[in-house]
């Protein structure tokens, strides 16, 4: 599995032959890239309808578009996607086959909402776990990422999503005043019992810049045996063998 990072909360994920990208925002200072320069992936997966995370979907629409169906019927209403997973998105808890990947949707603690001269309900705020096979207790050898989306520290990430769906990565929003910070972005790593953890959602704005340092120095405060990645911007890492 290759991830890709293209700053704030953006990710390429590449699983067999199957590319899926992650709230498409090029409006960041750590990407060189344009939405034009990004082939169409397979897959675009929205984790909830802020503009820092939709900004760019609609470059993607002959995509499928993966998203709670509030969210997936907006994109399909006002960004031209003409395919939703399922026909009408997915929701909290669900596990949807996408070619090669695996998509399992677990909420995420955030508030919602398109700005748009329209009240659109985006439904629930959400993350992914993004894996090479379905979630199941019998399967030791899956490979599988842990997209948090916009959220603060919650016990499901210990009681559920470490415990059950045992994502082996997870990429984690630091930046504070919208989300988690350092400190307790780093408590989650410890929660999930994850490998590898990658920072996220961090010096877009003036509220979110932070000295990333911070976050490396809070995990290794916890025990946490993960290993930490500051990706540049445009980065990959490949995850498994």
């Amino acid at each position: 599995m290759e991830l890709t990072w293209h700053g704030h909360s953006t990710w390429h994920v590449t699983v067999g032959d199957t590319d899926l990208l992650i709230d498409p925002f090029f409006d960041n200072p750590k990407t060189d890239l344009d939405p034009s320069d990004v082939e169409t992936p397979d897959y675009v997966l929205l984790t909830h309808g802020h503009a820092d995370h939709i900004g760019h979907a609609g470059e993607f629409s002959d995509a499928t578009v993966v998203a709670v169906p509030e969210l997936a019927a907006y994109a399909q209403e006002e960004l031209g996607f003409e395919d939703a997973v399922g026909g009408m998105g997915m929701n909290l808890g669900g596990t949807v086959e996408c070619s090669d990947a695996y998509v399992t949707m677990h909420r995420a603690d955030h508030t919602n909402g398109i700005e748009t001269d329209y009240e659109y309900s985006a439904g629930m705020p959400a993350g992914f776990v993004v894996g090479d096979a379905a979630p199941s207790q019998s399967d030791g050898d899956a490979t599988s990422f842990y997209h948090a989306g916009d959220t603060g520290l919650m016990t499901e990430m210990r009681e559920v999503i470490g415990a059950y769906l045992e994502p082996d990565a997870a990429a984690l929003p630091v930046g504070d005043h919208f989300t988690m910070g350092p400190w307790q972005a780093a408590i989650a790593v410890d929660w999930l019992d994850v490998d590898h953890a990658f920072p996220m959602h961090y010096d877009t704005f003036p509220p979110i810049e932070i000295d990333t340092e911070e976050f490396v120095s809070e995990v290794e405060d916890t025990g946490s045996d993960a290993e930490v990645h500051v990706l540049e911007g445009d980065e990959s890492f490949t995850l498994g063998d």
